[in-house]
């Protein structure tokens, strides 16, 4: 009898371009990064201090890795964002089109967590401030608390895209790709002379000490777009998800699993953007082949539908929970021994969160995306942004 063939393998029967004006396999990588946020926040973060029986630590143990999500965001983001970039960067209208296209969809659902934030109280009028320009990543530079900790993924990348548009169109493709090295080579060094010298700080929301995510990518955006061939990216495949896994078994005893170490503050980030710079061609690579059904996934297509809006509303909804049991419903708060509770919150709280998302992607956020072909008067390159 075969074998079945591995996913990587299987991938390398092709069927469509890898690049593609619309690829549905990433909204899968969507919902499976803002779960993982969703996931976290919703049981490890809050509850991994407290004791509960066996089965239910271990799985707020296997809640934790959420945070993971952002960086494959990050990664996910860069190479959306350059192949975007790319494809209009001959083309007349070229800052036009991207900033205002990119304004339609992402200040509108922004501003208005904003407000809400301000209206419910659940943010300081100086941190409402800095987000509002996208700095909510640099709060311990003007002394302001950290009011709402979702918002430091998007303030960096906003920051990344200030530039990055004129380093695309100014570069060619060779150039922009030593550019995208030159960056994830840069930016482990500036974390590991952080932590030598400055303790750390700032070292996992910085711009400058986390931009090699996007910068990955980019240099993804760039290579996919060259000669390449599809078993030449099959094997780039499977060797970035061999060797990311290997390197952190074999830098184990050195630390690189902490960011409390020299080794894992400078080359941890590098690694996870390794292997999700992997995961993202395994994707791509299964959504054009013959098992394109693994990565067609109608739920996490969904959640990645509505990924946006999930990541920014949810942590305000299980406050809002947290807040209302507390004065309401003091017999709703989990406690040690009550697992039970922890899952009543993260199915009340997350399902309005959801449902929430649901309705800002649906009845209000697709109100601006209809306008994005209105903002040039000649629409080039589909845009897969969100």
């Amino acid at each position: 009898m075969k074998a079945p063939d591995s996913p990587v393998r299987a991938a390398n029967v092709a069927s469509e371009p890898l690049v593609r004006p619309f690829m549905p396999e990433l909204d899968s990588l969507r919902g499976i990064a803002v779960l993982g946020v969703l996931f976290l926040h919703g049981f490890a973060w809050e509850y991994g201090g407290i004791r509960f029986a066996p089965p239910a630590l271990f799985f707020l143990h296997i809640t934790q890795p959420g945070w993971l999500g952002v960086n494959l965001f990050f990664v996910l983001s860069g190479f959306l964002i350059t192949g975007i970039l790319l494809a209009s960067s001959n083309r007349p209208y070229y800052y036009r089109r991207f900033y205002a296209r990119r304004a339609l969809r992402i200040l509108p659902p922004y501003y208005s967590l904003l407000i809400l934030l301000g209206l419910i109280h659940q943010a300081s009028m100086g941190f409402l401030g800095l987000s509002f320009i996208y700095l909510s990543n640099l709060t311990d530079f003007f002394g302001v608390t950290m009011s709402y900790g979702p918002l430091w993924s998007l303030a960096v990348e906003e920051q990344y895209y200030i530039l990055w548009p004129t380093v695309v169109r100014k570069l060619s493709r060779r150039s922009l790709a030593l550019c995208s090295i030159a960056i994830c080579a840069a930016v482990p060094i500036s974390r590991a002379v952080s932590f030598r010298y400055w303790h750390g700080v700032g070292i996992d929301w910085y711009t400058w000490f986390v931009a090699d995510g996007l910068a990955t990518g980019s240099l993804l955006a760039v290579l996919l777009r060259t000669p390449i061939q599809r078993r030449q990216v099959v094997k780039l495949c499977a060797l970035l998800l061999t060797v990311a896994p290997m390197l952190a078994v074999a830098g184990t005893p050195f630390g690189i699993l902490t960011r409390q170490r020299l080794l894992g503050a400078a080359l941890q980030y590098t690694l996870i953007n390794v292997f999700f710079a992997g995961f993202l061609l395994l994707f791509l690579l299964l959504g054009t082949g013959s098992r394109k059904h693994y990565v067609a996934r109608p739920v996490l297509q969904f959640f990645g539908y509505i990924s946006y809006g999930l990541y920014l509303f949810h942590f305000m909804i299980f406050r809002i929970y947290d807040k209302g049991t507390r004065a309401y419903w003091p017999q709703l708060q989990p406690s040690a021994g009550h697992f039970g509770l922890v899952m009543v919150r993260f199915a009340v709280a997350g399902g309005v969160a959801v449902g929430l998302a649901y309705l800002s992607r649906r009845y209000y956020e697709e109100k601006f995306l209809s306008l994005k072909d209105r903002v040039v008067p000649t629409p080039f390159a589909t845009d897969y942004s969100g």
